[in-house]
């Protein structure tokens, strides 16, 4: 699958996850990034492309972001967004110096305990009318 925009891959299920692309829609008003669930048919294709696939077909509990041939994964996807929002939020970009190990422990930590802190739900958020253009996994539908 190819695009223009990078895109997000999601936990669909995860209301911290919910929070992030929310976030993001608010702050990327030049509509640069397209969203997909981990869980969508189009999460998976995009997971398998970048080898994110266990051999059980299991999918990583983590967001991830793809551009063009690349993809990030935990803290260095976060920051690969939060480089492209409006002000002040590039600003963040600046913790790409700290050594991805320790970024991925924080990372880790809210991670393991997002449905406890988030809440998990039963199925992804439909998204509004004027967003939806932006979610690969909702546009044909």
């Amino acid at each position: 699958m190819t695009t223009n925009h990078p895109i997000v891959l999601y936990d669909g299920e995860c209301g911290l996850c919910d929070r992030f692309v929310q976030f993001t829609l608010a702050r990327d008003p030049k509509g640069v990034f397209r969203f997909a669930a981990l869980q969508s048919s189009i999460g998976r294709e995009l997971l398998e492309e970048h080898g994110f696939v266990s051999e059980e077909g299991g999918v990583p509990s983590t967001v991830v972001v793809v551009e063009g041939e690349r993809a990030w994964t935990r803290s260095g996807a976060a920051l690969r967004v939060a480089k492209r929002l409006r002000m002040p939020w590039p600003l963040a970009y600046g913790f790409v110096v700290v050594p991805p190990f320790l970024r991925d422990a924080v990372y880790r930590f809210v991670a393991a305990r997002r449905y406890r802190w988030f809440g998990k739900a039963d199925a992804c958020r439909l998204p509004s009318p004027s967003t939806r253009d932006r979610f690969l996994d909702q546009a044909a539908g």
